[in-house]
């Protein structure tokens, strides 16, 4: 199975929505934009959290097997794909990309 580089891209932060429907919530999200994570034989990598994972999982388990090309060209990189957690309030943006073996 090939590697999956998971790289944080970009958070968001949609307090305006926070404020009107979320209880305070401490550590949110403690990842920071530029952090890498690695997944080895297309496991969840230790400091990810669990709901980003389950977003991505169907996409590095791809990904590890070899496979890409998702939603037909969508991706300029066959062996990638930019995926968000379902965080409404806090949205964060992965690259993941198979490694060359």
């Amino acid at each position: 199975m090939k590697k999956v580089k998971i790289t944080v891209i970009r958070k968001a932060c949609y307090s305006d929505l926070s404020a009107i429907y979320e209880n305070e919530i401490e550590h949110a999200c403690d990842l920071s934009e530029g952090q890498v994570f690695l997944s080895v034989d297309a496991r969840k990598p230790e400091g990810l959290c669990d709901s980003a994972w389950e977003s991505m999982r169907f996409f590095v388990e791809e990904l590890a097997r070899g496979g890409g090309n998702f939603y037909d060209g969508w991706m300029k990189n066959p062996y990638s794909a930019m995926i968000s957690c379902n965080d409404g309030f806090r949205p964060v943006s992965f690259l993941l990309v198979a490694e060359e073996e």
